[in-house]
Formats: C-alpha cells, structure tokens, sequence
C-alpha cells in the first residue's frame, strides 16, 4: 500500500518547498504514513503563516465517531495518528456523534445508552492518547458532543445548504458511511440527511483538518463538494487505513464489509480482550503469504510496527528459536519463504 510521502509531492504542491524547517516537520509529522491526503494545500497555507478556518494560528482536527459500542483494535489506527497531531502542536477534537448514532439507529436509537458509550468512548480516547492535557489550545485534546451544537439555528443553515442541490441518487451513494448500502433507508428521510450533517459539523466546527478511516471518504468529499459550491474554503482531509476482520481480506473487497467491527466479535480483537482471548482469535486469523491485504499483515503495518519499532516471534522451542523483525517486507518475505510459520506469525 502506498502511503502519504511529502516528499513525493513536491511538485505537485509547490508550496511545500517554501515552508520552514520546522513548519515541515510539523506537517510531516501530521500527514506522512496515512493512506491518503486531500486538500494538503490548505494546511501549507495555515503553516506558512495563513489564517486557520478560526482566523487564528491553531490548527484544529477532528475526528467523528457514533456512540456504537465496544471499542477493538482498529481504534488504535486513529488513536496513533491522533497522538501524532498532538505532538505537532494540532487541537485534536473528539467529536462524540450521539445525534448521528441515533439516526443511523445505534442502540435501537436508544439515546441513553448512546449517550452512555459516548463517556466511554471518552475514557477509552484518553487511555489510548496517553492522557494529553485537555483544551481548546494547540497540543491539546478536546471532546464535544454532536447534541451540543444541534440547537444552534447556524448549524441547521449550514445543513441545508449542505442538502441544497443534492439529488436523491447523490445521497444515497454516500451511505457506505453509516455502514449501510444505497437502497436501505428509502422509508427514513432522516438519513438522508446525515451526509449533510457530517459535512456542515466540519465547517461548523472551524475544523482545518478532518481525519477518518478510508470509509469515511465520501463524507469528506461530500463536504469539499459543498464547500466548492458555496464558495466556503474548504478543509484538508486525511484518511487512515481500515484494519479487515480476521477472518477476510480487505484486498478481495470493493466495499469496506470487510473492516473490523465489534458486532463480529471472533473477527475483531476489542481492546478489552485478555491474552488468551486475542492469542485464540490470531491463531484463527486469515493470513495468506502471498497476500499483503491479509489482517495479520495490516495488524502489523498499521498498529504493531508503528507502535512498537519490530516484531518478536517466539515459536515453539521444538521449532525455532525467538526472531526479531524491524522491516515489514522482510517479515513478510519470511512468512512467504518458509522461514517464519504462518502460525507463529
């Protein structure tokens, strides 16, 4: 998989060259290694001394989740790019979609019980960034609440605006982002609203930078598309990779069907479960050599190398002796070769 590389893109965004030492590093350290950027320009301009959307100098993120459950291993995808904005002195905020878990029926559109795992989504975020102080300065983490903003008549504009032009067939082709295909809801006109809704909280929100896994695309294109329309300037995106179940691969899917989810627990590893439990599921896990979309493979792309630096693998002593692997090809080769079990990695 390729990923965000700034200094392959120097010539299609000139201003890069421009940009300081340390402006550079900052916005390395933002972008470099997600699967995709869009709209990189925006934040050239904020780091070479333009105004942010709030017109000052803070650069602020956000990333949206629906209250929806357990919390598995895909979050640390985020969670460590989340923790990479805030050592680059980016305002992260946590934006806790409780009114969108409610149109996309979430708990049985239980708003209680939603609004219960949005303070545990709010635990869970703390423990995994390591504790940042919290605010609404630079470096700082900040959680807000999709139901503090929904009776503010600005927003309601923004969302109409955001609705305003948009056929039906438009709409509906953004609904991989609720996790629902296109002919779903024709019997509830609120999610039709929903893609408006995602895209008005960023402008809303004064957001710079909007972050979310690969199946939050079309949102983001949504809201881009808008902004063109309405001549509002326009937020960079950035994207993460979807961690696959454990039992598919995400390379065979066109859809994102094949992400991990805790409502396929014996596919997903949540963060709550024990050594054994995750020792269990791994063993059980698709992994094919030849096939670098295989979980396993993405687990250590994703989450394990970048976390940790390397790969020890501690085979049975009747088997082999423990082996430590800094380099994914390699690992990857070795798996391929023979030189590693399947097993064992």
């Amino acid at each position: 998989m390729d990923l965000v590389d700034l200094d392959a893109m120097v010539e299609t965004h000139p201003g890069l060259a421009d940009l300081d030492e340390g402006a550079l590093a900052r916005l390395k350290l933002m972008v470099e290694g997600a699967q995709e950027v869009v709209g990189l320009d925006h934040l050239i301009s904020v780091l070479s001394g333009g105004p942010s959307m709030a017109g000052d100098d803070v650069i602020r993120c956000y990333v949206g989740f629906e209250p929806s459950g357990t919390a598995h291993i895909g979050w640390k995808v985020l969670a460590l790019r989340l923790r990479k904005l805030l050592d680059a002195q980016v305002n992260v905020m946590v934006f806790l979609a409780d009114w969108h878990a409610w149109v996309n029926d979430k708990f049985g559109g239980d708003m209680e019980a939603i609004q219960t795992t949005a303070r545990y989504m709010e635990d869970t975020f703390r423990a995994l960034l390591g504790h940042p102080e919290e605010g609404e300065g630079p470096g700082q983490l900040r959680f807000l609440w999709a139901s503090t903003v929904m009776s503010d008549g600005d927003y309601w504009a923004r969302v109409l605006r955001c609705s305003k032009g948009m056929t039906l067939a438009q709409v509906r082709k953004t609904f991989s982002i609720m996790g629902r295909d296109e002919s779903s809801s024709d019997n509830d006109l609120s999610k039709f609203y929903y893609p408006a809704m995602q895209a008005a909280d960023i402008g809303h929100l004064d957001i710079d930078l909007a972050i979310g896994g690969m199946d939050q695309r079309k949102a983001h294109m949504y809201m881009r598309d808008v902004s063109q329309r309405w001549g509002w300037r326009k937020a960079t995106c950035l994207h993460t990779p979807i961690i696959s179940g454990l039992n598919a691969s995400g390379g065979r899917m066109e859809s994102f069907d094949h992400k991990m989810s805790k409502s396929d627990p014996k596919g997903a590893l949540l963060l709550h479960d024990d050594v054994s439990v995750m020792r269990k599921k791994m063993r059980k896990a698709y992994l094919d050599p030849e096939d670098e979309a295989s979980p396993v493979y993405e687990l250590a792309e994703h989450i394990v190398f970048p976390e940790q630096g390397a790969i020890t693998v501690t085979p049975n002593p009747k088997f082999g002796e423990p082996s430590t692997w800094d380099d994914l090809d390699a690992f990857r080769a070795a798996v391929a070769d023979g030189t590693l079990h399947p097993l064992d990695a």
